[in-house]
């Protein structure tokens, strides 16, 4: 199977993200997609030519998680975020867990934003624990490192400097303002389901 990348050109417009933010930040999204193909097109030549065990193969296949959380995430980020905003936080099922989880919406939005404001790279998620129903907001260092086994990512926050540098220079909580301004909530509480 060879991953296309997805159009999200609907985007540009967007309020707090210039439109040449915007087009640098697809264009790198559109890289992980190009190498997310050439490590999987890799991994399928070196099982044919029966070389597993040298250290190349290793070292595909170490990288291939790399490339293909910084696609999905890219593209959960995206889909998250509206032109259209309208609702300004969460509502229905999404709400009450939270609540139930953090105290209250506002308690979950705190924190959650508390982690979007920590130094470094990274991503911040909004994660529901299939097994057991709970939210947590979890810190993701780089694309590889930090994800909960089981978990789906509900809402998607991108801590990278690519994200905001463009627009926003050091000045993370403007971008973050930004950021609360554009979700798309209702696509938020549909990956609840």
């Amino acid at each position: 199977m060879i991953y296309e990348a997805q159009n999200f050109d609907h985007l540009l417009g967007l309020a707090g993200f210039s439109d040449t933010l915007l087009k640098n930040h697809f264009t790198l999204y559109q890289g992980y997609v190009a190498n997310t193909n050439k490590l999987l097109a890799l991994q399928e030549e070196m099982q044919k030519s029966d070389r597993l065990d040298v250290p190349e193969f290793a070292e595909i296949n170490r990288r291939f998680g790399w490339e293909f959380n910084g696609m999905r995430l890219h593209e959960l980020y995206f889909s998250n975020l509206t032109v259209d905003a309208g609702a300004i936080e969460a509502t229905g099922a999404l709400a009450t867990a939270m609540a139930s989880e953090f105290g209250s919406v506002g308690d979950w939005e705190k924190n959650f934003r508390a982690k979007c404001a920590f130094r470094g790279i990274g991503w911040v998620i909004l994660a529901l624990d299939t097994h057991s129903g709970r939210l947590f907001n979890v810190w993701v260092n780089e694309h590889d490192v930090g994800h909960l086994a089981g978990a789906t990512p509900i809402l998607v926050f991108d801590a990278f400097e690519h994200a905001y540098m463009i627009d926003y220079g050091i000045k993370k909580a403007e971008y973050i303002n930004s950021f609360f301004r554009a979700i798309n909530w209702r696509e938020v509480e549909g990956r609840m389901k």
